[in-house]
């Protein structure tokens, strides 16, 4: 007898739905076919012993299995669920009854049970697209998959869960979640806060400006002086997430297996990867099926790269696509994946190999060599992709004393959704741009004009700290932003004043 059942497999963040048909018929034997890789082969040791182990058995005949389209290659358990199901229902000791309603999918344990799957979120949401009714899943991954309404997800701990549904013996009950309702009730403001911070207050105001345009930033200071306590802070300042957005970012996650036991993420993603990480890892990539890095998982969040002369230089160097494009696509032979990554770059590094370079309280010293060869591993090119570039001092000891609470993060927040809400207004019309930092050159020259005298005063900025036409942009762009959060609706002088103060990189004493 021929029985079809359905899968799914995740290229990408999107899914395509796998028909899985098995035949049983006279003679004996298991074959598999449909390009499966050494996981899904050794599905058959798994499925015979989760059957056996709750007294039911593969059948002693020929069992051919396809699993359609044949030139997808199918990868990981997730299939032993689907498969078990249809050699039950091709022989006889489940019912078929409206089998084709159902997406199955879950990783068989020898005892029956079942282990969670990746990618739950776009199948779900691809089932629902082609008119799935009901979407079988483990336990560990139902919250996450009825994220998206318009199709029961059913949550099983253990195969007899599903063959006692088919049987009609046990009813599943659907896992339903309120999306909204739990989106609008979960954002809220992450642990850390402004107001513990002491001092830095141009600091603070860079990193306000920096979330209202969405701007990446650099910042140098030697240690000690507050700069990862002021990044980790960052997300509690930016405004909260839309729902599609939380959607996209959850989408990501749930394909590297991060949203177990979740539903919809809430809170803006804050990575934070160590220096020794590959590019691999930073960008994306693997051998056959291509999994997001630290960028793409970082998407609608924050990257923050501690110590980034530390990172190795090509390392570094491959963000500097992505950071243009807010995307990353990587190609293979057969087949190219697309990850977003549209993230806020926040760096930090000391000024030179001792940390204390210019501080005249300190005995170490660098030698120009030293300093040269330290800065060297930051290229002008990913430099001129940071528009803001600013020096930490440490704190003295009258403010880190001071008892007073700095402002909070919820004051903060305010003035930059404020400040997003006159972006979104202003791109309305324009598709894929939200904020300031993400204007091309067009956008820029439409929406920062400039009087005479301000001009003048970048003109001057320009040639006497030799800037590029990359930086001649990023200060347009961050301008526009200052702009923005002062509610004026030209930019003004000192708007521009203040964004040139922010290209502390681009100054004598520093690289070059």
């Amino acid at each position: 007898m021929l029985v079809k059942v359905y899968g799914s497999a995740v290229f990408g963040i999107e899914a395509t739905t796998i028909t899985v048909e098995v035949n049983i018929d006279k003679g004996v034997g298991y074959h598999l076919v449909g390009l499966p890789d050494k996981a899904v082969s050794e599905s058959s040791f798994r499925i015979s012993a989760a059957l056996n182990n709750n007294h039911y058995n593969l059948p002693g005949k020929k069992i051919i299995i396809n699993m359609a389209p044949a030139d997808i290659r199918k990868e990981g358990a997730a299939y032993d669920l689907t498969l078990a199901v249809g050699i039950l229902a091709a022989s006889h000791q489940i019912k078929s009854d409206a089998i084709e309603e159902y997406i199955i999918m879950g990783e068989l344990s020898l005892d029956g049970s079942l282990q969670p799957i990746k990618g739950a979120l776009p199948i779900a949401i691809k089932a629902r697209e082609e008119g799935f009714k009901y979407f079988i899943l483990p336990t560990q991954n139902a919250k996450e998959a009825a994220i998206v309404n318009d199709i029961q997800v059913l949550g099983v701990d253990t195969i007899q869960q599903v063959i006692n549904h088919f049987s009609g013996e046990e009813k599943i009950e659907p896992t339903i979640i309120d999306t909204r309702a739990e989106f609008y009730k979960n954002v809220d403001f992450p642990e850390h806060d402004f107001a513990d911070v002491k001092g830095q207050e141009s600091i603070k105001r860079c990193m306000e400006i920096a979330a209202a345009g969405g701007h990446n930033i650099i910042l140098i200071g030697p240690p000690g002086s507050g700069k990862t306590m002021l990044a980790k802070r960052l997300p509690s300042i930016l405004p909260p997430m839309t729902l599609h957005e939380a959607l996209e970012t959850t989408k990501i996650h749930s394909v590297v297996g991060k949203v177990k036991n979740a539903g919809l993420m809430y809170q803006r993603p804050f990575r934070s990867p160590h220096h020794t990480i590959s590019n691999i890892a930073l960008i994306g990539g693997g051998n056959n099926l291509p999994q997001p890095g630290e960028i793409s998982l970082s998407h609608n969040g924050v990257l923050f790269l501690d110590e980034l002369p530390e990172f190795q230089r090509s390392v570094l160097e491959v963000m500097r696509q992505p950071l243009e494009d807010r995307e990353v696509s990587i190609s293979r032979a057969k087949f190219t994946v697309t990850y977003p990554s549209s993230f806020m770059l926040v760096a930090s590094m000391n000024p030179s190999p001792s940390g204390y370079f210019n501080d005249p309280n300190s005995p170490m010293t660098s030698s120009p060599h030293e300093m040269q060869r330290y800065l060297s591993k930051i290229s002008g090119p990913l430099l001129d992709r940071i528009d803001i570039h600013i020096e930490v001092t440490p704190v003295p000891f009258e403010k880190l004393s001071d008892e007073r609470k700095g402002e909070s993060s919820v004051e903060i927040r305010k003035r930059v959704t404020a400040a997003r809400e006159i972006q979104t207004e202003r791109f309305k019309d324009t598709e894929n741009l939200h904020y300031n930092a993400q204007m091309n050159v067009k956008h820029i020259r439409k929406y920062c004009e400039l009087s005479e005298q301000s001009k003048q005063l970048i003109k001057t900025a320009m040639e006497k700290l030799n800037l590029s036409a990359r930086a001649y942009d990023r200060i347009l762009k961050v301008s526009r932003t200052i702009a923005d959060l002062a509610n004026s609706e030209n930019i003004a002088p000192e708007h521009i004043a203040e964004a040139i103060q922010y290209r502390s990189l681009d100054r004598d004493g520093w690289l070059g």
